[in-house]
């Protein structure tokens, strides 16, 4: 089994930033890929961005060029930098990790964006 425990998400004025954290423990010598998702609320999730073992990574439309997905593997730690915020971007989000067979997701964390 894999655990995510994430921090970070909080309260920003549009054109801010955050930076979200996600921890992994457990069984991380298995897991092939990482990400972040979203959901706002009446909106289902979304893929925010993700990357795999190999380093690629993939972000969506909505939120290239602004947020920067980033790994320490040394602290078994991804991390999400989110710059120019966006009111749009208000939602609870999400980490994952993908390994064979099953995905796991942390427990959530809010960012909302409002001035």
């Amino acid at each position: 089994q894999v655990q995510l425990v994430e921090s970070g998400g909080g309260f920003v004025q549009p054109g801010g930033s955050l930076r979200l954290s996600c921890v992994a423990s457990g069984s991380i010598f298995s897991i092939y890929r990482m990400g972040w998702y979203r959901q706002a609320p009446g909106n289902q999730r979304e893929l925010v961005a993700t990357c795999t073992s190999d380093g690629t990574a993939n972000y969506a439309d909505s939120v290239k060029g602004r947020f920067t997905f980033s790994r320490d593997n040394a602290k078994n730690t991804m991390y999400l930098q989110m710059d120019s915020l966006k009111p749009e971007d208000t939602a609870v989000y999400y980490c994952r990790a993908d390994i064979p067979g099953r995905g796991y997701w942390g427990q959530g964390t809010q960012v909302t964006v409002s001035s």
